[in-house]
């Protein structure tokens, strides 16, 4: 359904560490960067990028949107949560670990990112 996702950012150097080192926590690489200087991530048949706004305005966080990145394991959303929050990132909500909901058991760990991006780690268990 998605052919890829991207983020705002007022901070590319800022960015490019918190992201290069979540991918590298879930076995991905660090970011290419293209001729505009967009970081691109591409990770699993998924694509990511982030990138200073076209218009020239700030970059702002959606309010309400999330963005998930599918794990392998528990340990593997751990990883990532921890290498976020030690790369600029903000640990919100509840502390990653089990929910359950109305789509069964699910591992979530959730970050703000350097800009304040609501990003989720989810293991379907």
């Amino acid at each position: 359904m998605y052919s890829h996702n991207m983020v705002g950012s007022n901070d590319l150097a800022k960015s490019k560490a918190f992201y290069d080192a979540t991918f590298k926590a879930i076995g991905g690489n660090e970011a290419i960067q293209d001729d505009k200087g967009r970081l691109i991530y591409m990770h699993n048949g998924g694509i990511f990028l982030v990138t200073a706004p076209i218009d020239g305005q700030p970059a702002s966080a959606g309010n309400g949107c999330t963005i998930g990145f599918a794990m392998d394991s528990p340990e593997q959303a751990d990883a990532w949560h921890a290498a976020g929050v030690a790369n600029g990132g903000t640990a919100i909500e509840d502390p990653p670990g089990v929910r359950e909901g109305g789509m069964g058991a699910l591992y979530l760990a959730y970050l703000r990112d350097p800009d304040g991006n609501k990003l989720c780690a989810l293991k379907r268990m």
